[in-house]
């Protein structure tokens, strides 16, 4: 199973907020996660609140071959996570 750590989008229009969350490749954008990681809102103005995720987690997963999409990841970089 191909276990990827993607974003969800929730909120409403004009007002984008994402679930950082780890789900199965082959579930479509708003499925169900396998486990929530954090969120990201764009909208903030702090960089430090831009971004809240569950490192311990994050690592966990990692650790067990979730490959991160090319979005999350450059999040990750921006924040020093990764």
């Amino acid at each position: 199973m191909a276990v990827r750590i993607r974003m969800s989008r929730i909120g409403r229009r004009n007002r984008a907020y994402y679930r950082i969350g780890v789900y199965d490749a082959r579930t479509r954008r708003d499925g169900d996660c396998l486990e929530k990681l954090g969120t990201y809102d764009p909208l903030v103005g702090e960089a430090g609140k831009k971004v809240i995720i569950n490192r311990e987690r994050l690592q966990a997963w990692i650790g067990q071959g979730a490959e991160p999409t090319e979005s999350v990841r450059t999040l990750l970089k921006s924040t020093g996570l990764l």
